[in-house]
């Protein structure tokens, strides 16, 4: 099972929108692969309709969905379809019809129950590198602006080499403020303390 840090395993998959190479399709992009239990399941539903609806919003951050469940491509074109004329979306992002090859690896089986996959969420960067792992249970459905937040506050760490605090940008102390790393000597840790945006020389921010 990869875990955060660890490159996408390169793997070929069948989708709804045909044959597709992982990691390779999305290099240069950041991608989000979610599994889902099955198809023509109520949670599932409202998680895909959800996903599509921020789907424009995911795409303006170089970012791209692709969902993954054991159940055939015909299932899945169906239910696609069922979404569409019973609820009025378009699902628009590819989904992986596996056959359990994909779930092993990523270790997306729960052992007790082998014939579906886990509710998951892998979010990797344009490196191909997996910078998150999420893992939700069959009864509970995913928060996406949470997701998508997760991949805003990626696009700013890597861009400004800094930490995000909790609930950024919406912090309790330090509003949308960004962490800037401690420092590593002492000479910087007392030129800090004191200073303003810092709490101690341990603690400080900046806005960007």
């Amino acid at each position: 099972m990869p875990l955060i840090g660890d490159k996408f395993p390169e793997m070929e998959v069948q989708t709804t929108h045909g044959m597709m190479k992982l990691p390779t399709e999305y290099k240069g992009k950041w991608f989000i692969l979610f599994s889902h239990p099955a198809d023509f399941t109520p949670v599932c539903t409202t998680e895909f309709v959800a996903f599509q609806k921020r789907y424009p919003k995911f795409r303006e951050l170089n970012c791209e969905l692709i969902g993954l469940s054991v159940d055939q491509v015909f299932s899945h074109l169906k239910w696609t379809e069922w979404i569409k004329e019973n609820l009025e979306v378009e699902i628009e992002f590819p989904i992986i019809a596996d056959t359990g090859k994909v779930a092993d690896t990523l270790g997306l089986i729960h052992p007790a129950r082998p014939t579906n996959t886990v509710r998951a969420v892998f979010i990797i960067d344009p490196e191909s590198i997996i910078r998150a792992i999420l893992y939700y249970p069959q009864e509970l459905g995913r928060n996406m602006d949470e997701i998508l937040r997760m991949i805003k506050g990626f696009r700013t760490i890597d861009k400004e080499g800094v930490a995000l605090p909790a609930n950024w940008p919406n912090n309790e102390i330090v509003d949308d403020g960004v962490i800037i790393p401690p420092p590593t000597d002492v000479k910087t840790a007392k030129e800090r303390k004191g200073k303003e945006n810092c709490y101690d020389w341990w603690l400080c921010y900046k806005k960007i």
